[in-house]
């Protein structure tokens, strides 16, 4: 690459129709399908999933169409493997929604509005990240580094612990923002009868907490996508197609996510996988073709051993 970072291959015309088209989606999803607050059933959830990926993938076929079949690759790659670990972050929502106690009814409003700030909030880092990388070079290097540190990490990590009581935006929250304890229905705010004050409800306080994660999660999944393309249009999107199906996702996975063991070793590789390849880019250059074929035989293996060995036996 030699610090010659590819900011974008798309035009405006294309950046303003990805912006619409998300637009429309999330209204879609909100005004019409989710108007009233409710927990959807598994049938919901598995067509509300399909119907994401379904659109991911065509969004794929649009780039590979209109701006060439390497750029598509480039995508579904980036797109995989961001797949791959927003369900792994999956994990952290079941685990801060079950520690606030909050109703099934009213978890698709938090991560509604937690997909809109993560699409805020991944779009400032993929940004200042392809910055960093078109002015300096070696940040390359430091995102590969950084990549395979977190795969050993992953790898040798037995459990994944959820420190939640301790999260810092939660005590930054506590302390900062005047609160009722009581949940008050699907309302992020409320105003106390006695005083007039404003009050903000658990509700948000979830939503603050499910923001700070993502924030963590972006850490990891923005460079593993810019390993894969240079092109800030490609890591962007398919970012964002990933946390698009999120909330549909969870529904479907929430019950039985645990029988998922082998994901976290499978993302591992993947991350390190990626790693070793932005380390070596300069001595060894792998096609995109051979990086997709890689993390999806990786992953795919990952979901088959945990299907077939479940927690308590070996394979």
């Amino acid at each position: 690459m030699g610090g010659e970072l590819l900011v974008s291959s798309a035009s405006f015309w294309a950046w303003a129709g990805f912006g619409v088209l998300v637009a429309a989606l999330l209204a879609l999803d909100l005004f019409v399908f989710h108007r009233e607050p409710h927990a959807d059933t598994h049938r919901q959830a598995l067509v509300w999933s399909l119907f994401w990926i379904g659109v991911a993938l065509l969004f794929g076929v649009v780039v590979a169409v209109l701006d060439g079949h390497e750029k598509g690759i480039e995508y579904l790659t980036g797109y995989l493997v961001e797949k791959a670990l927003s369900v792994d972050n999956l994990f952290v929502f079941l685990a801060i929604f079950s520690y606030f106690r909050v109703q099934e009814d009213y978890q698709h409003r938090v991560l509604f509005w937690g997909v809109i700030g993560a699409i805020v909030m991944r779009g400032i880092f993929i940004f200042i990240g392809g910055a960093l990388l078109h002015a300096f070079h070696f940040v390359f290097y430091v995102f590969g580094a950084f990549l395979v540190f977190t795969a050993i990490k992953l790898l040798f990590e037995k459990d994944q612990k959820v420190d939640i009581e301790h999260n810092w935006a939660l005590r930054v929250f506590r302390r900062l923002v005047p609160a009722t304890s009581v949940y008050h229905g699907g309302a992020f705010f409320v105003r106390d009868e006695a005083t007039s004050r404003l009050l903000a409800t658990p509700l948000l306080l979830v939503l603050v907490v499910v923001e700070a994660s993502d924030v963590m999660f972006a850490v990891d999944s923005v460079p593993a996508v810019f390993g894969v393309t240079e092109d800030v249009f490609i890591v962007y999107t398919s970012n964002i197609f990933a946390i698009l199906g999120l909330r549909a996702l969870y529904s479907l996975l929430a019950s039985f996510m645990a029988r998922f063991r082998y994901l976290r070793p499978g993302l591992a590789l993947v991350l390190g996988f990626i790693g070793v390849k932005m380390l070596v880019q300069d001595l060894l250059h792998i096609p995109t073709p051979v990086s997709l074929a890689v993390v999806a035989v990786i992953l795919a293996v990952a979901v088959v051993l945990s299907l077939f060995w479940p927690e308590g036996q070996s394979p």
